[in-house]
């Protein structure tokens, strides 16, 4: 499996040979440090750890930094690879060129936070009926049970109002439109999860 991470960048749109344009995201994927190599034997499952960008080390706690080797990296995140190849070292580096126009990929984001929101932009609710002398309850949640079907508790999983956004959204079977290895960027078609600055990961 082939993974990455960066940073999400503007909108734009892309023009193909026959003149077709689609939507596109752009990523900002700078090359990512291979930090540390975890096996079944040691750690109990196969993973790579890497670090992305960079920060002051004064900003970086001491036991992070001994374990980077003293490199103040933002982000240390990892993904399940099989390393059981021994391909990769601590130190190696990771950039856009393992990815190529045309491949599928996942993009897994955390979404935009949109604070607390009602039933009707939260779940999608039509809300009450607008006549009849209907005065103050167009977007009301209505009657959520009561003792008769839930013994006078809310029901787990009742649709209510609530804080909406901010979770780990994954947007499936995205096309790579364009590989920009010498502005370490990466096209990718239609629109990804979270704000722009927003980590993304891509998974081919």
């Amino acid at each position: 499996m082939k993974s990455m991470f960066g940073i999400k960048g503007r909108m734009t749109q892309h023009f193909d040979e026959k003149g077709a344009v689609s939507a596109a995201t752009i990523i900002e994927a700078k090359p990512m440090t291979v930090t540390q190599i975890k096996t079944t034997e040691k750690d109990g499952y196969q993973a790579l750890q890497v670090g992305i960008g960079s920060r002051k080390e004064k900003n970086v706690s001491k036991p992070v930094l001994g374990h980077t080797k003293g490199k103040a990296f933002r982000y240390l995140r990892e993904f399940p690879l099989d390393v059981s190849g021994g391909q990769l070292e601590v130190g190696a580096s990771l950039d856009v060129a393992i990815f190529a126009p045309g491949d599928v990929v996942a993009v897994s984001a955390i979404s935009k936070g949109k604070g607390f929101q009602g039933v009707v932009k939260r779940h999608g609710f039509h809300g009450g009926p607008r006549s009849h002398g209907q005065k103050n309850k167009e977007r009301a949640p209505g009657s959520i049970g009561g003792g008769g079907r839930a013994g006078g508790r809310v029901v787990k999983g009742m649709r209510m109002g609530g804080r909406m956004g901010g979770d780990r959204i994954t947007v499936k079977n995205l096309r790579i439109l364009k590989v920009d290895a010498a502005t370490n960027t990466i096209l990718i078609s239609g629109a990804v999860p979270g704000r722009p600055g927003t980590l993304v990961e891509i998974n081919g």
